[in-house]
């Protein structure tokens, strides 16, 4: 495997964690949730990361497989490794939520390392 280089180490990372809830979440009530949530996972994710942001999609409406998506932007591979560690040291990980998959990727990547413009992103 090649070394990372210092483009690839400093190159935004996005992550779309699709989870699904767990038995144990849906027994907690709304307000339990928001209190775990709260107080078990995002202390450990601010305490342990830096350059990391969040968004978080219900799609429970549209799947059976996974019932949430919560897409991670980070400054840099360094920064999502580090989330990823925190997250596994939190009940998230495997007791509420069950990750079905990780997709990470950075966005329009083909276009910085070819040096051409970014087309496929479009906006109407």
């Amino acid at each position: 495997m090649p070394e990372e280089t210092a483009h690839t180490a400093h190159t935004p990372v996005t992550a779309f964690m699709l989870v699904k809830t767990t038995p144990e979440w849906l027994a907690l009530t709304v307000d339990e949730r928001v209190h775990a949530f709260t107080t078990e996972v995002v202390p450990v994710v601010e305490a342990r990361t830096a350059g990391v942001r969040s968004r978080f999609y219900d799609t429970e409406f549209y799947s059976a497989r996974v019932t949430d998506v919560w897409v991670w932007e980070a400054d840099d591979h360094h920064a999502y490794q580090l989330l990823v560690d925190a997250l596994r040291e939190t009940p998230f990980w495997d007791r509420y939520f069950e990750v079905v998959d990780l997709l990470v990727g950075t966005e329009n990547g083909y276009a910085r390392t070819y040096g051409v413009d970014a087309v496929t992103t479009i906006s109407t």
